[in-house]
């Protein structure tokens, strides 16, 4: 690796990361900020280096991001303990029908048993350096706002091929911290060959399902095991049978005797997205146009694959990783919804907003400088509004339906990779090409031609009334369902799209070869496709815009709060922390913050999503809990409630106690807490994890997992 611009984890100066101290019960915080936290006042027990040491072995090393989700190297052998449905499609991937790993779990008694987590890799986050002056170079006074865009998007590939070039082996990331303002360039070690070795049977990974997801209290055992390797020389391979586990810097160790109400937690994570420094102008954009329809969609395509899948099992299979994905999303946007009502979120934004704008005007040099700044990013918003129902439509068709979203990604990708590297989408270029391409082969075991067509056909009928897209106009016909369904039995009865060895050959052809080849389905892309690409100019329009606008909007709201602020997440490495603790989502309710097995047993009605597997209600029955169930509650603890600060991609974070060592799993949030990416609360914003002595108990005495409690150092007697 060249360090010679880089130490590793060096601190980002303080001008990029915003922070006050107000506010240290909130944040995401980056590593390189947390001695600001004084967290030894809150319940923490070691050294604050221990959990970051920028000159030595930290917990940090033993954090990994693992398909979007976070992780945690639980033995010195490279195995990661993260949620059940984190590991959702790798173990659909791993089943079939007679072989259902989903539904029965799976658990590799030996290590040659593992099997491969297709389309799964694993990051470790290695070192970072601010990069905004070098991005922030290419802007000139007066640019084009699309011009911008495609300028820092190209400035931004530059420095990460650079980057990689210079450190073989690694992976490199320029992630935005503050819009228009600041970049800070990450390098990952990068591991290609992970492997499931065990998941708990559905009925205990997804307990409660869609009904409890995003809901207190829980018991659901959302927890799943990995394990990384190497090649024989240390270095990140593709699958071998000649590999070797990877062997982590730092391992995490598991307490297996768990925290109680009162306790200090934290979390290491990649958490998502968040959007607390956005505009009340964004916040009704959300509430009002995007959620709506994302709500919308996703419920109907739900209520389709459901119906679906109780008609086959074979497509239920086939069909399970996306309706657990929509479902997510779904319920999400729904709490969302219910929860900026509720908190009068966008009222108070507004006031807030009303506030700033007149600390704006009340000084001739702020508002010469920033006075028409929250009416232009308002009037950006508009636009996007205005573009909505055409722009998400052609989103929808490009993605939804397998069979165009396949012919039209390999249609982009041959456009695309006519061009130089750096000029490309991210993932059409080079260095992402391979993962691309496998992952939509690999797709393809899932589609399912009723499904898919009854998707298109939906989406068709919208675009007939809505008539905006002239692409389609020679398809529908006058709009009737008949020219539909005409034109659906001929493109799904003569397409190949749904063949692996057609798309691999696909991949690999030019665009001329795709305007003349015949498939219904890539015919369609080929038309659709100017109108995708004018949609996608018109959003990096507006994106330049707002990265113009956001950047002076942060500056002024620094001047008049006077403070400085924690960026919102962005799925770089981060820390938050907190307390076990419940709370009260309803007057005169009180949520009390451990669950129990028993809550398990209680719930059990034997219909689905309540339906417990008969040996885990056997061990209760005997009170065969092991060392696992502490003498206050006289039971095994399932799921622990705490107040710390997460969102999307913490999933699957480790949750320490005061001693560094892991105490659960996180996994949710409350339904409530679902506005979090908006803003958090003390009061209302609680997460979720598993036990981790749900975990152990669970793996020991249901599964029989003993080898890899005795992997983890964790006694059994």
């Amino acid at each position: 690796m060249d360090n010679t611009n880089m130490k590793r984890l060096t601190a980002i100066p303080v001008a990029l990361l915003l922070l006050s101290p107000l506010f240290a019960d909130e944040g995401m915080w980056p590593m390189s900020e947390i001695h600001r936290l004084n967290l030894a006042s809150k319940g923490l027990q070691v050294p604050v280096q221990v959990i970051y040491n920028p000159k030595g072995v930290s917990l940090i090393d033993g954090i990994v991001n693992i398909g979007g989700c976070t992780g945690s190297f639980v033995s010195p052998d490279g195995l990661i303990l993260t949620n059940h449905h984190c590991a959702f499609s790798a173990i659909q991937e791993a089943s079939t029908p007679e072989r259902n790993y989903l539904e029965n779990g799976f658990l590799a008694k030996t290590r040659d048993l593992e099997v491969a987590a297709k389309g799964q890799t694993v990051r470790i986050t290695e070192s970072y350096r601010d990069v905004s002056s070098e991005v922030l170079a290419v802007v000139q006074p007066g640019m084009e706002p699309g011009a911008r865009t495609k300028a820092i998007e190209k400035r931004i590939k530059e420095i990460v091929l650079d980057t990689e070039a210079k450190n073989p082996g690694k992976r490199a990331e320029v992630s935005e911290m503050f819009i228009g303002k600041s970049y800070v360039l990450f390098i990952y070690t990068y591991l290609k060959d992970v492997r499931l070795v065990y998941a708990p049977p559905r009925s205990i990974g997804e307990y409660g399902g869609e009904t409890d997801n995003w809901n207190w209290p829980r018991h659901t055992g959302d927890f799943s095991f990995f394990r990384a390797y190497v090649a024989p020389d240390g270095g990140s391979a593709d699958y071998s049978t000649a590999n070797v586990p990877y062997h982590p810097r730092r391992h995490i160790k598991v307490a297996p005797s768990g925290v109680a109400e009162g306790d200090l937690v934290f979390i290491l994570g990649y958490p998502g997205r968040t959007y607390r420094h956005r505009t009340a102008s964004y916040l009704d954009f959300e509430y009002r146009v995007r959620m709506p329809f994302t709500v919308e969609w996703y419920g109907w395509q739900i209520n389709l694959m459901e119906a679906a899948g109780k008609a086959d099992p074979a497509v239920a299979l086939k069909v399970a990783p996306r309706v657990k994905g929509l479902s997510n999303t779904f319920k999400n946007n729904q709490g969302k919804l219910v929860g900026i009502r509720r908190a009068d979120l966008l009222g108070k934004k507004r006031q807030e907003e009303k506030a700033l704008a007149d600390f704006i005007q009340a000084d001739p040099q702020r508002k010469a400088k920033y006075g028409t700044v929250l009416a232009e990013i308002g009037s950006v918003y508009a636009q996007a509004e205005a573009a909505v129902p055409r722009e998400f439509l052609l989103q929808f068709l490009t993605r939804s339906p397998e069979a165009l979203r396949v012919a039209f990604t390999a249609y982009e990708a041959a456009r695309e990779r006519q061009k130089p590297d750096v000029e490309r989408e991210s993932s059409y270029m080079d260095r992402n090409w391979k993962q691309t391409s496998s992952r939509l082969v690999l797709s393809l075991r899932n589609f399912d031609r009723g499904v898919d067509e009854a998707i298109l056909r939906n989406l068709l009928v919208r675009a007939a009334k809505l008539n905006a897209i002239p692409a389609l106009r020679p398809i529908l016909g006058n709009g009737q369902g008949s020219d539909i369904d005409r034109f659906l039995n001929q493109a799904y009865g003569a397409t190949r799209i749904h063949d692996g060895k057609i798309v691999e050959d696909l991949l690999k052809k030019k665009p001329e070869d795709l305007d003349l080849f015949d498939d219904p389905f890539v015919q369609l892309a080929s038309k659709l496709y100017p109108e995708v690409q004018a949609m996608k100019e018109a959003e990096k329009r507006r994106e330049g815009d707002l990265n113009r606008l956001y950047s002076l909007y942060l500056d002024v709201k620094k001047d008049f709060l006077g403070r400085d602020f924690v960026p919102d997440a962005n799925s770089t490495l981060r820390l938050t922390y907190g307390h076990i603790k419940g709370y009260e989502p309803r007057d005169a309710v009180f949520m009390h913050p451990i669950t129990t097995l028993g809550g398990v047993v209680e719930k059990h009605t034997g219909e689905d999503p309540f339906v417990a597997p008969e040996g885990l209600m056997e061990l209760h029955r005997k009170k065969d809990f092991g060392p696992f169930a502490p003498p206050k509650l006289g039971d095994v603890p399932v799921g622990i409630l705490y107040d710390t600060d997460t969102t999307g991609g913490n999933s699957g974070s480790p949750v320490f106690n005061g001693r560094g060592e892991l105490v659960g799993v996180n996994f949710d949030r409350v339904w409530e807490a679902t506005i979090n990416d908006y803003g958090w609360s003390a009061l209302y914003s609680r997460s979720i994890a598993v036990d981790i002595r749900y975990v152990l108990w669970v793996a020991l005495k249901f599964s029989g997992a003993d080898h890899l409690l005795k992997e983890m150092g964790v006694k059994t007697n």
